[in-house]
């Protein structure tokens, strides 16, 4: 089968690589229709993690089920699935408290498992025609028949719940008002998600015109923060409070207004922006080792967080990835309902075959290069 397989930074290629097939009783295999380019997916593009050549990506994917397992019992042949990125079990300690992104046995040594990313397990990806699918009862989100809601249903299975994460984290409540930093795809499904839970006044910073102005369609105030520094241009709009919520859809590959590289500017400026007693939902990725880390400390992992003013301001942070499967069930229901279409962000939809240019250009953060989708099989169109 064609799938989509890293080869050294910045470059990625299309290449026939072993069929997916049944491993275990508990797996399916996914004929996949949409899978999806991530931010994340950039990180092991460009060098920044210990990815090495071979790894087939793709963590955001759907299709509809080829083959069962013996001993799968619900999902059946010619299902509509999507599958969340985080491959879970369904029966350890953390699964079973609703903490699938931390599963204690897909991946040895590691709490957490996630279908092509390294250090993420044994799970090819699913940018590839067909993807094993391990405890398939479990991880499998079934979907109404059809093609209707693919761009959309295809966000579930990683930055619509991320998005949505994020304003758990933080305790969005409804009138209340929220920084959000970064307008890149999890920043824009934060900033939704934030409305759709009633948020009064949502602010969205980044410096990108095409991404800012897609922030302002769904109803949140735009901040450039090339024009100024985005905590004073949130307090000068709050008059001088800063927001109840903030929330990181960054990371650690922020930058500043000057183009230079700053790991912690994103979280420093949430404890600027936050007024006193708030708390930040942190979804940006953050890794232990950084091998492009722009100083010795950053390459460790460790950052100049300013935690006194964190501490003085008596704020308060939840981190970590999303446990998909604690959202996408009812974001699902919320898309069937007509309640939400997050399907907004997506600026492109092409075939496999596209997938090396895709990522030069998403990369590149071209304008109106928002959301890729890749369609195995099919003749993709823009």
């Amino acid at each position: 089968m064609k799938a989509v397989v890293y080869q050294e930074p910045f470059k990625v290629a299309v290449e026939d690589v072993p069929d997916a097939r049944i491993e275990d009783p508990t797996d399916v295999v996914v004929k996949v229709t949409t899978t999806a380019i991530c931010g994340s997916d950039l990180h092991m593009y460009e060098g920044r993690t210990g990815a090495e050549s071979g790894i087939v990506f793709g963590h955001e994917n759907m299709g509809v089920v080829q083959e069962v397992g013996s001993g799968v019992a619900r999902v059946k042949v010619g299902d509509r699935v999507v599958l969340p990125f985080n491959v879970a079990c369904g029966f350890c300690k953390n699964c079973l408290a609703g903490f699938t992104g931390f599963c204690l046995t897909v991946n040895e040594g590691f709490a957490g498992g996630a279908y092509g990313y390294v250090s993420m397990g044994p799970y090819r990806g699913g940018q590839a025609e067909y993807l094993r699918v391990p405890f398939a009862d479990f991880n499998c989100l079934q979907l109404p028949e059809g093609e209707e809601h693919e761009d959309d249903f295809a966000l579930l299975a990683d930055i619509f719940p991320t998005g949505y994460h994020a304003t758990e984290l933080a305790q969005v409540s409804p009138g209340e008002t929220v920084s959000v930093f970064g307008a890149g795809p999890v920043g824009l499904m934060a900033a939704y998600s934030a409305l759709l839970r009633g948020a009064s006044r949502v602010f969205v910073v980044d410096r990108q015109p095409d991404r800012l102005r897609l922030a302002e369609e769904i109803g949140a105030i735009p901040v450039d923060f090339g024009q100024g520094d985005a905590a004073e241009q949130i307090k000068d709009r709050t008059g001088g409070e800063g927001t109840d919520k903030g929330i990181d859809a960054v990371g650690y590959q922020a930058t500043a207004r000057e183009g230079e590289e700053q790991p912690a500017i994103v979280l420093n400026g949430l404890v600027e922006s936050v007024r006193p007693t708030g708390m930040l939902g942190v979804v940006g990725l953050y890794l232990p080792a950084d091998p492009g880390g722009p100083t010795e400390h950053a390459k460790k992992g460790e950052l100049l967080f300013r935690i006194g003013k964190f501490f003085e301001k008596g704020l308060r942070m939840g981190t970590g990835q999303a446990n998909v499967k604690a959202y996408n069930r009812k974001l699902r229901d919320l898309i069937v309902a007509g309640r939400a279409s997050p399907g907004f962000v997506v600026s492109h939809r092409l075939p496999l075959d596209d997938a090396p240019e895709a990522y030069e250009r998403f990369d590149r953060r071209e304008e109106g290069w928002t959301k890729v989708l890749l369609k195995p099989g099919s003749g993709g169109g823009t």
